[in-house]
């Protein structure tokens, strides 16, 4: 770093990547900004600089030594440091500490016999909530929410003919449970039932979501928020605003003839009935069958991947439901929670695939719902729009939400 970016980087103040401590900072309070970097978005510590930004400079012997034994003692896991020191004159030294993004969240402050998470919030470090301390957990991949217990549920909220299908005609399972107790010590195998921590065996979030009866009785944000407007933006009357509730993936059965049959829609069959009035209209006339024929506004396909992707790849700490929403230019569908650990945009068109929810993602797949390269942005999304709506779907990426745009043809 050169003298120069150096006191740029001062003259800018603290932010959510820069934080100015004295050369006398305590071990525990430095690691505490070491730690809460590694665990966003990474930044730099800049020693020997006041809150003010008065540059008072190195006053240790061996700062250096010093800032590893920090790193040694005081962080955990281990975090290889990249430290210099920038003169700013003769005799006044800056050390400059770098902090990457950690790859082995959350990291933690190891001090007093505790374990301490902090994150960056602006220019201040802070104690995680238990949300982002959830969401750290599992972007190390120390932790899957969807493997976790729902509160209060048990084995009747399940349904084990949906269930008994998936096994014995999607999975070909020799050995099919016959008492509730089987099926329970089966289903907690697969991650689809959990230990509550109380004795009891509760559904798992992915057990609950993909073959519960009514997920949000117990699961509030497990729904389908589905809304319509006659404009390019939200109204207050709305045409259409439906939570739609069920389990993921519909009822089969086999008939006779050995053909798998729809009994029962689940939650993305259901959908499609509720939003088809809104993107698509009868044609005027009647085709030879004396059929009257549906025009899509948009792809179909592209419609239920981009629905089906939000559906396996939403964050379940975040206590709110999927949004889809039809305006008279474009449906927009958005995706609770950041993309999943250091996936972007340009990856995700790319074919990079990252999955959140796994079991979620493997029972969709198993179901036909998803294809077997689990790539749909780049092999359906895309191609669909641009050659059948000659437009591009727009993502956008917070660390709150994805959002997918398809647009109508000339609309864009």
């Amino acid at each position: 770093m050169q003298k120069t970016e150096l006191l740029e980087m001062i003259a800018n103040g603290e932010n959510s990547a820069v934080e100015f401590k004295r050369d006398d900072v305590s071990p525990e309070k430095l690691a505490r900004e070491i730690v809460a970097f590694a665990n966003t978005q990474g930044g730099k510590i800049l020693l020997g600089v006041e809150d003010d930004g008065t540059i008072t400079g190195l006053q240790r012997s061996n700062t250096q030594e010093w800032v590893l034994n920090v790193f040694r003692d005081k962080v955990y896991p281990q975090i290889i440091p990249h430290y210099i020191e920038v003169a700013v004159d003769d005799k006044t030294k800056v050390g400059v500490i770098s902090i990457a993004m950690g790859v082995s969240k959350p990291y933690v402050l190891r001090h007093n016999k505790r374990d301490d998470i902090y994150v960056r919030m602006g220019n201040r470090s802070e104690i995680a909530s238990r949300e982002l301390q959830m969401r750290l957990f599992e972007s190390g991949g120390l932790l899957h929410v969807e493997k976790l217990p729902v509160a209060g549920t048990s084995i009747e909220d399940l349904d084990l003919a949906r269930i008994d299908f998936y096994f014995r005609s999607i999975l070909c399972d020799p050995d099919i449970p016959g008492t509730q107790s089987e099926w329970i010590d089966r289903l907690v195998d697969l991650g689809l039932m959990a230990e509550d921590g109380l004795g009891n065996k509760a559904c798992s979030v992915a057990g609950l979501v993909c073959f519960g009866f009514l997920p949000r009785r117990y699961l509030h944000n497990a729904g389908l928020r589905v809304m319509a407007f006659d404009s390019d933006d939200k109204e207050y009357q709305a045409l259409l605003d439906r939570v739609l509730d069920g389990p993921l993936v519909g009822r089969w059965m086999t008939d006779k003839s050995g053909q798998k049959r729809l009994v029962e829609d689940g939650l993305i069959e259901s959908f499609i009935s509720t939003i088809s009035p809104f993107v698509s209209v009868e044609s005027s006339f009647v085709d030879e069958n004396m059929v009257r024929q549906k025009q899509w506004f948009y792809p179909i396909e592209a419609i239920r991947e981009t629905v089906i992707n939000a559906l396996a790849h939403r964050d379940w700490t975040k206590p709110v439901d999927i949004e889809v929403s039809s305006y008279f230019d474009r449906l927009e569908v958005i995706s609770p929670g950041k993309l999943n650990n250091t996936m972007t945009i340009k990856n995700m068109i790319a074919g990079q695939r990252s999955y959140r929810n796994p079991i979620i993602m493997n029972i969709l797949r198993d179901h036909g719902y998803v294809d077997a390269r689990g790539m749909g942005v780049r092999t359906k999304i895309i191609p669909l729009m641009r050659n059948i709506n000659k437009t591009d779907p727009v993502f956008e990426a917070t660390d709150d939400y994805l959002k997918t745009a398809l647009y109508r043809k000339n609309s864009q």
